[in-house]
């Protein structure tokens, strides 16, 4: 179809990588986004709707019939936005909310996996406190606790003591820290390796991977610190080899697809398969139910198909349909943000550069917590800008990067200083091996 109108739905460096992806699109006629930010405003025309206000949103597309619905955050899924969009005649690309509980329930996902054969790791799950920490010292450290529910990336546990395990339950039980969300704990197994992000488009029967990313979780330098939404992200990603990637794909996400239809739930949208690479294989450590950010902005650049026709086919499902063309080059994205971050921080800083960023070759500016107010760009977030860069090296793209960092400053700015290096590292030993 062309002449496509299109919304989208979020506001983060996700939504304006998506944003800036579709806006090259020849079938896009027109894109609004909800509520969008600073960046997403040279794309689409923003809509003053939260992305949580499925009311708003329900009656927005009831009355203006976009021809799509691209929903980016989690909240809105697992809390049924796809239903309620599809109920009304309009078409969506994201999980309804069976689906989506993948994300919005670990114990849903661990109890799927292993009903059918899927499972990989040992875990139980408790509604009480006395047995969850009875099991806790049963098993022992190192041991991983989750909230059940989604804490906004936040209830999870690696414990390294049994004390710590024990204290993350009550935090989560009797303390109600997250709310409904931790009324139920999933207790798992330790497991021990490099992560990566393994993401696939579907239409609920065929799935098409996307290329892999890593990202870093903590907030400082040789990942110390607090966890975050992500400081940073890369793509290709050197320790994952073809075969390991192909397992992923063919032997666990594929699977897991069929394992929902078998039980009567269709997946649509983008399946997110966090994968850790053990000495005994990979293991799926999580399963999210959209785009990853800031993994998004490093797999977007390397796209070199039409991103739209892509989620047009997963929607009609026609997904056999399409082979999407990735780029070799290498990507890598430096996220800016506001110090303090992710604890308390302030807001309404000025933010100057960007322009002067953005005139480096392949350097692109994904804007995250950003906002306009008299006239100026100011932050609105704790991610503020994610800074991506392409080249044919890993070595070439993380010095793009950094060199358009270099040129945007807000007071109180910070970033981590050692993203990609890794894969400089590995790209250099394995060019001294060959």
């Amino acid at each position: 179809m062309n002449d496509m109108r299109v919304l989208l739905i979020g506001s983060g460096g996700r939504e304006h990588a998506l944003a800036w992806k579709l806006a090259s699109s020849p079938a896009l006629k027109e894109l609004w986004c909800a509520p969008g930010n600073a960046g997403i405003a040279r794309h689409a025309r923003l809509l003053d709707i939260a992305a949580e206000d499925l009311d708003g949103l329900v009656a927005w597309a009831t009355a203006h019939r976009p021809d799509l619905v691209i929903v980016g955050p989690e909240r809105p899924l697992i809390r049924g936005l796809a239903d309620r969009l599809t109920a009304a005649g309009v078409a969506v690309y994201g999980p309804q909310a069976a689906a989506a509980r993948l994300e919005g329930s670990k114990a849903f996902t661990n109890e799927l996996l292993a009903r059918h054969g899927l499972g990989q790791k040992e875990f139980a799950v408790f509604t009480d406190p006395v047995s969850a920490k009875a099991y806790i010292r049963r098993k022992g450290a190192p041991i991983v606790v989750k909230a059940d529910g989604d804490a906004f990336g936040k209830g999870v546990k690696v414990a390294s003591t049994v004390a710590e395990a024990e204290e993350f339950v009550d935090r989560c039980m009797v303390d109600k820290i997250f709310g409904p969300a931790g009324e139920t704990v999933v207790i798992e197994e330790c497991l021990f390796g490099q992560e990566c992000t393994i993401k696939v488009f579907t239409d609920g029967e065929t799935v098409l991977p996307m290329v892999p990313s890593q990202d870093y979780k903590r907030v400082g330098d040789g990942d110390t610190g607090p966890n975050t939404g992500g400081m940073g992200c890369y793509s290709p990603v050197p320790v994952l080899d073809e075969q390991t990637f192909a397992y992923v794909v063919t032997r666990i996400i594929q699977p897991t697809v069929r394992a929902l239809a078998d039980e009567g739930i269709r997946y649509v949208g983008t399946l997110y398969a966090g994968v850790i690479l053990t000495p005994k294989g990979p293991r799926v450590l999580e399963y999210n139910c959209r785009f990853g950010d800031p993994e998004t902005q490093v797999v977007l650049p390397r796209l070199e198909s039409d991103l739209l026709e892509i989620l047009q086919a997963a929607v009609g499902g026609r997904l056999q349909e399409v082979r999407p063309q990735w780029s070799d080059r290498r990507c890598v994205c430096v996220v800016m943000a506001s110090g303090g971050y992710p604890e308390e921080y302030e807001k309404g800083k000025i933010i100057t550069g960007i322009g002067d960023a953005e005139e480096l070759e392949d350097v692109v500016v994904f804007h995250a917590g950003t906002a306009q107010r008299d006239g100026q760009l100011v932050t609105s977030g704790g991610r503020v800008l994610g800074v991506t860069a392409l080249g044919n090296s890993f070595a070439t793209a993380r010095s793009r990067a950094y060199e358009a960092v270099s040129r945007i400053s807000f007071e109180k700015c910070y970033y981590r200083r050692d993203i990609a290096l890794r894969a400089v590292e590995a790209e250099s030993n394995d060019e001294r091996v060959t």
